[in-house]
């Protein structure tokens, strides 16, 4: 069975319905005959008009500003339109998704890595300013100073870098652009699998699957989930299919689908042939190193 989904007056995305409650609410006189609809398998929305005939529907509703007046009709609403204006047309949303694949979600993730690092580098430095400081104004504290220090070390290394990923990841994605710095340079977003934004508790269940599964299974759903994001149909991580979530293009969704990028961008460009020197630079010194230790 087909899964529905419409845009009402206010050009929000509503679904997803089967075929009986999408016939329904249209002869309940709840959707109108320029409603905006759309299916999968389908290339665009269409007015729910031209698929009467697939839901055995026929004769349209008469009144078409039924969806407007129940708007208008809600008490304080700032969607009420003054009386003397026409109704504002929904937004047209296309079925045509581009799905974020494995190189731009990499592209991504590496920028987020190392804007992470930039940042972690930046308290490791003033913790060792701090505690630099302290040991240089009471030389004779610095003894008692070296449990405390132990603990800093811990903080800094294991535990402060989780809750900053946890808080950057769980609140961007859930914020009004749906990505991180890193995603929103390589021009996609994270939604549900519907199109609508993730809420912010979604966003940490995505977070925390993709986190507390790589820690049981040792790094390894990280492979699984770069695999699938490249060679499934949806580019879903396993994270992704728990908390039934899709990294699309930023345009993904929205009144302008036509804008959606199916190459690589340049950042994805730049970003990869960034990472190749920097794997190369490291094998090189590998062997540089190994050829001077040959030496001696």
């Amino acid at each position: 069975m087909s899964l529905w989904y419409y845009v009402d007056a206010r050009g929000q995305q509503n679904g997803p319905l089967d075929g009986g409650e999408l016939a329904s609410a249209f002869q309940l006189r709840q959707l109108l005959a320029d409603t905006l609809v759309w299916r999968d398998g389908m290339a665009e929305w269409l007015p729910l008009q031209q698929c009467l005939h697939e839901l055995d529907l026929s004769s349209p509703p008469s009144a078409q500003a039924i969806a407007s007046a129940e708007v208008a009709s809600e008490p304080g609403s700032p969607y009420a339109p003054p009386l003397s204006s026409a109704v504002s047309q929904p937004l047209v949303i296309s079925g045509d998704v581009v799905m974020a694949g494995f190189w731009r979600r990499f592209a991504a993730a590496s920028i987020d890595g190392l804007l992470m690092s930039a940042l972690m580098l930046a308290v490791v430095l003033v913790a060792l300013l701090v505690i630099g400081g302290s040991a240089a104004l009471r030389p004779q504290a610095l003894e008692s100073m070296r449990a405390g220090m132990l603990g800093v070390f811990l903080l800094t290394f294991y535990v402060l870098p989780i809750i900053l990923q946890f808080a950057y990841f769980s609140w961007m994605q859930a914020g009004p652009r749906q990505a991180t710095l890193g995603k929103m340079a390589v021009g996609i977003k994270v939604c549900r699998s519907d199109g609508q934004a993730m809420t912010l508790g979604r966003s940490i269940g995505r977070w925390s699957a993709y986190f507390f599964l790589n820690l049981a299974s040792c790094g390894i759903t990280s492979l699984v989930s770069a695999f699938s994001a490249g060679l499934s149909t949806r580019k879903q991580g396993v994270h992704d299919m728990i908390v039934d979530t899709l990294v699309v293009d930023k345009w993904a969704f929205s009144p302008h689908p036509e804008r959606q990028q199916r190459s690589l961008d340049k950042v994805t460009i730049a970003m990869i042939a960034l990472c190749v020197l920097m794997a190369l630079g490291y094998i090189g010194l590998i062997i540089a190193a190994a050829t001077l230790s040959s030496f001696r």
